[in-house]
């Protein structure tokens, strides 16, 4: 098997080192919207113009315009004093995209409920635009702890009341 080239090798120096710090920012930017920090949380993790979240509550995709400032602050208030931690499960790279499959814990106060424990599956996806490393997708679900087979098709089943895509009937 023949070495890798002197561009190869630095590629791959460049995008480690944009891995790593793209799991430390990603780690700083949920640990502050666990406190309710949206602020923070926007300034660490810049999203592309495109970006899309698939929720851990499920549902319709949200697109980034959707995402007024309104809504921004809406998400703020969702949580408070929280605590975060990621657990990396894998990192993949290239020249100009970067996956995180990751393992968020937090305890936080969220969306009016007591404080509690949270595990969620988290997929990240960045894009690098120019010099900058935006967050282009978020896919979360709160199966890190594991469930049935009745219970994830429980999940899966479509409500009666609901068309495919998850319009309501009329």
């Amino acid at each position: 098997m023949a070495s890798p080239s002197r561009l190869q090798q630095a590629e791959i120096s460049i995008t480690d080192r944009a891995c790593a710090e793209l799991i430390r920012r990603t780690e700083e930017a949920n640990a502050a919207l666990m406190r309710g920090d949206i602020a923070s949380y926007r300034a660490l993790n810049p999203h592309a113009a495109d970006y899309t979240l698939m929720s851990p509550f499920g549902g319709r995709p949200t697109h980034e315009a959707e995402l007024t400032e309104e809504r921004w602050q809406a998400i703020g208030r969702f949580f408070s004093n929280g605590t975060f931690e990621q657990e990396i499960v894998q990192a993949y790279g290239s020249a100009d995209m970067i996956v995180l499959a990751l393992i968020e814990r937090c305890r936080v106060e969220a969306g009016g409920l007591p404080m509690q424990d949270w595990a969620l599956r988290v997929t990240l996806v960045y894009r690098r635009e120019g010099s900058e490393w935006l967050l282009a997708h978020r896919h979360a679900d709160p199966l890190a702890n594991g469930i049935s087979l009745e219970q994830a098709a429980a999940l899966g089943r479509k409500p009666e009341n609901q068309e495919m895509g998850g319009g309501k009937k009329s």
